[in-house]
């Protein structure tokens, strides 16, 4: 009965994808490019909130990528969600573990700024790692260094470049100048990924200076750079309930500003924050779908997206198939 035991074994690691529940119009968009199937992961709570995670069939020996956004008002339900299904595939011998991450939470607080703080975004990468987590794939982290927290691979990819292509499409039909638009960075520590995007749109450069006197609340100090009748294109990372930058917003026109464009990866949208883009002086806001924006794209909202889904696609194949990632999202730039 065991003759056939003298072939040699080929092995084969069969990729199967999955989704939390953070995010599943983006899952399903990324497995169609793919060609594939998400594959079945059943995920409940018990009656006082804990969660429960099962695969519905064998991953023994297989790549699984597990793409949850983690944003929200469940957040933290969100953030459980990938670790107890990473952990559910690791005691399933899965061969590898990757996490496909559009939105790293708690990113913000990336070093102790004030004594007796958390660091909260490298608590969060020991947690994944702690998991069973082998590689992450994710999308304009908060500050590029947060890759350093973790002792696995990061793919860090950037939507710049989908921001830029837009941009063009834009001046394209509406005939701007690249003398007459100016991209400005909301504070000196995105003015390196602003350059990039001005950079690519030919255009100028300004920065606002900022205090931040609490949480969520920051004041306009002053703008370095010519913003006076120009078309601004105002980039940032992330927009949560965006007081901070119709605070800006309102600081730029009161300097003589132009149009002004608004577009960030991250659309948070906490709170007030869809009212108040509604209400602020803007043209649009322009943001990804790491993280889904149900009044997006809508008649009469300022709110727009673009979609991740590709490049996060092309991410996910290249990491399986063992190819550079380093022409998606401009990833071989430092950000």
């Amino acid at each position: 009965m065991y003759e056939n035991l003298s072939n040699p074994i080929v092995a084969h690691k069969e990729i199967k994808l999955y989704s939390g529940s953070g995010n599943p119009e983006l899952s399903q968009a990324i497995a169609g490019i793919l060609h594939l199937e998400l594959q079945g992961l059943q995920l409940e709570k018990f009656a006082n909130g804990e969660i429960y995670a099962r695969y519905e069939e064998s991953v023994r020996g297989d790549e699984v990528f597990i793409i949850q956004s983690i944003a929200g008002q469940n957040v933290n339900d969100l953030l459980m969600e990938l670790l107890i299904a990473t952990d559910a595939a690791k005691r399933a011998s899965a061969a590898s573990v990757t996490a496909v991450i559009p939105h790293y939470a708690y990113a913000r607080q990336d070093r102790k700024a004030a004594s007796r703080e958390p660091i909260t975004a490298r608590l969060v990468a020991n947690l994944l790692e702690t998991a069973g987590v082998d590689r992450v794939i994710t999308l304009d982290l908060h500050q590029g260094q947060i890759q350093g927290f973790f002792d696995i691979p990061v793919t860090h990819l950037t939507a710049l470049d989908l921001f830029g292509s837009y941009y063009h499409q834009i001046a394209e039909e509406k005939g701007w100048d690249p003398e007459d638009v100016v991209v400005v960075s909301p504070d000196v520590g995105r003015a390196k990924a602003a350059k990039i995007l001005s950079d690519m749109l030919g255009c100028s450069l300004a920065i606002a200076h900022k205090g931040r006197p609490r949480h969520n609340v920051s004041e306009v100090m002053a703008v370095i750079g010519d913003i006076k009748d120009k078309i601004c294109i105002i980039n940032d990372d992330m927009i949560d309930t965006a007081g901070t930058l119709c605070g800006s917003v309102k600081e730029l026109k009161k300097r003589g500003a132009g149009d002004i464009y608004v577009c960030a990866t991250h659309g948070i949208f906490s709170g007030p924050a869809i009212q108040r883009l509604q209400e602020a002086p803007i043209v649009e806001c322009v943001v990804t779908d790491a993280i889904p924006c149900a009044v997006a794209n809508r008649p009469g909202s300022k709110i727009k997206t673009v979609s991740v889904a590709p490049e996060l696609a092309e991410a996910i194949y290249k990491v399986y198939t063992d190819q550079s990632v380093s022409t998606i999202f401009g990833g071989g730039r430092e950000l």
